[in-house]
This record gives structure tokens, C-alpha cells and sequence, in this order.
């Protein structure tokens, strides 16, 4: 296929592009370039694709000409930095979503791989597991706008335009284009340099996670898959053994750095407590299933840091925390109100 991959040169879309070129697709890269300061280690064996520099509001029916399938991952891409400004976070991420979606269907793009998140779920009531039916509870600007796409991209569907939804679990894992605000990455690197977690929480919030490559194994599966297994369906990206209260992650991470002392507090409740069940996936995409555990993550992050000696002040500088940027360039003027380049 010819593949269009948005947000390619993020902490997600520059571990999945090179994953697709590798399995024989033609891929084309498309980004605005927020985060292109942020390179935390060489890649140079990974195949990165030709990438359009351009922002996703930008894109016009005639850059989609040509290309088989969208992998849409170009969004304000976290709960904190989409509360910065949530009405910037619906132009872009819905409205700008929804936009693109119909640009695709009009250019004959045939399928379009859109990128959601478990988030979606919100408050999980307990220890229930949570499924694609499941009715969806957002918290946050961020999770809102992944329910709305789901819905008006799925209004879309028909006989050449086949949508499928990934609502992925909480990512981790090393990528070139790091981020240390999601929570195992976040812990990993706390660990590493300060010797020390500390968990603002008494960690009995459900998180399910899934390893950066794992996500792009699901998008390959869902591109090389029969039309009627995914289309316009929406899966759960990650597996039932990954479920994890945050406590059991902060134990994972301590046990994998020794001398890393946890501490748990009774501070402000992150209301977000949600488990997921992944069993759908398994059944429309019978060649998926996740390669990598929390632990393994945990390891890899590990052998990363000592690679690089990573320093404090690398785990905490703007071009690894996507709010820190944002703030950034708005402060700096780089970007407008509207998140717009400014010449």
C-alpha cells in the first residue's frame, strides 16, 4: 500500500513509519514539526520515510490523491496539553480529524486508520473490564475529542471507505522522539535520576499499557486484514495481562533500578481508573497480539538511559513533555494563538 502516516515525527509515528516501510509499504510522512527538537538517541538503522511539512488543517484533497490508506496519529496528543486550550484542542483534534477523514473518502483513499485511546473510557467503575461497547466516559478535552471522531468518522463509512478505530492503551517504551509525560516512561526516568518514585497517590488507578511497537504491529495487522474484519471497527490495542493499577507499575520500574526507593502518598485521586478487555482485537485481527510486556519496557528504557548517560537534565527538558513544548513555543512566539507557525 501507499500509506500516509500523520504525526510521524512524534513519540509514536517515528517508531510506526519506518515499522511499515520495513513490511514493504510505500510510506509518506506528514507533520507540523512541534516536537522535532526532541531526538533522545541515534536511529540511524531506522528507515525514515519522505515527510510533508505541513500542518494537518493545512492539507488539501490533492495531497491525498494517490495514497491507499491514512494512519491518522497528528493530534495535541495528552490529557494535561489538551486542557492547555480546549478549544484549540477541538479545531484540532476533532474538527481537524473529522476534516481530514473527509478529504480522504473525496482523494479515494479506501481506508483510514485513526488512532484513539483507551482514555476514552474515563472512569471505569472498579475492576470491571471495559470493552468496545462499553459506554465511553471522558474526562477530559482530550478523551472528548476521541469519542466525536469516532463518531462522525464512523458517520463516513461506506462501500470504499472502510475507517478503523485503535483505541490504544497508555504507551511506553523508547523512541527516538522520547516522551517522559506517560506514566511508565515518566516513572523510568524519575528512577533513573533521582533514585527515587514517588507516586502523588495511593496508585490504585487502572492503567491499561502497551509497548510503542506493539501499536505499530496492530496498525500493520489492520492494514494487511480482510475489509470485513475492520471495517468501521472499533479495537482495543493491548492485552488483558497488561492491566495494571499504577502502584504495580511504580513496583515494576523500582524493581528493574535497584536502590530506587517507592513511595506511595494520599494526595490529590487521578478520578481516571479504567481496564480494559482486548478480546475483540484478538478475534478481527487473529495475527495480532502484543510482543512486549511493562517489564520488558521497563528494561529497554533502562539500557537506553545508561546508552546515553541520561541526565536530569534531559528527562526533564521541554522536547520530552509535550506540554512543556507547547508552552514553549507560544511563549517564544514560534507558534500563534491557533497553534500556527508564525513566519
Amino acid at each position: 500500500m501507499r500509506v500516509l502516516v500523520t504525526g510521524n515525527d512524534g513519540y509514536i509515528g517515528c517508531m510506526l513509519a519506518p515499522f511499515l516501510s520495513e513490511r514493504g509499504h510505500d510510506v509518506v510522512g506528514l507533520d507540523t514539526g512541534f516536537y522535532r527538537d526532541g531526538w533522545l538517541y541515534s536511529a540511524r538503522a531506522c528507515k525514515f520515510p519522505p515527510t510533508l511539512n505541513l500542518d494537518l488543517r493545512h492539507v488539501t484533497v490533492d495531497i491525498l490523491r494517490g495514497f491507499d490508506a491514512v494512519v491518522h496519529l497528528a493530534e495535541l496528543s495528552n490529557d494535561p496539553l489538551g486542557e492547555l486550550n480546549p478549544d484549540i484542542t477541538y479545531k484540532i483534534n476533532h474538527h481537524g480529524s473529522v476534516r481530514l477523514a473527509q478529504l480522504a473518502q473525496q482523494a479515494g483513499v479506501t481506508r483510514f486508520v485513526y488512532a484513539s485511546s483507551c482514555s476514552v473510557y474515563g472512569v471505569g467503575g472498579g475492576d470491571e473490564l471495559k470493552t468496545e461497547e462499553s459506554a465511553p466516559n471522558p474526562q477530559t478535552a482530550y478523551a472528548k475529542c476521541k469519542v466525536r471522531v469516532e463518531r462522525d468518522v464512523q458517520a463516513l463509512a461506506g462501500a470504499d471507505f472502510s475507517p478503523t478505530f485503535l483505541r490504544n492503551a497508555t504507551a511506553y517504551g523508547p523512541s527516538p522522539r522520547m516522551r517522559f509525560d506517560v506514566v511508565l516512561n515518566n516513572l523510568s526516568g524519575l528512577a533513573w535520576t533521582t533514585k527515587e518514585i514517588k507516586l502523588m497517590s495511593d496508585g490504585t488507578p487502572w492503567r491499561p499499557l502497551v509497548h510503542v511497537l506493539d501499536i505499530a504491529e496492530a496498525v500493520a495487522c489492520t492494514l494487511a486484514a480482510p475489509r470485513e474484519k475492520i471495517h468501521n471497527q472499533i479495537l482495543n490495542v493491548g492485552d488483558g495481562a497488561e492491566n495494571y493499577r499504577v502502584r504495580e507499575i511504580a513496583q515494576i520500574v523500582a524493581e528493574t533500578f535497584p536502590g530506587c526507593a517507592l513511595t506511595l502518598r494520599t494526595g490529590d485521586q487521578d478520578n481516571r481508573s479504567y481496564r480494559v478487555s482486548f478480546d475483540k482485537i484478538k478475534r478481527h485481527l487473529p495475527d495480532f497480539r502484543c510482543h512486549r510486556t511493562a517489564r520488558i519496557g521497563t528494561q529497554q528504557l533502562r539500557a537506553v538511559f545508561e546508552q546515553i548517560g541520561m541526565s536530569p537534565e534531559i528527562f526533564s527538558h521541554r522536547n520530552y513533555t509535550r506540554l512543556k513544548q507547547l508552552q514553549h513555543l507560544i511563549r517564544t512566539q514560534q507558534i500563534d494563538d491557533d497553534f500556527f507557525w508564525r513566519n
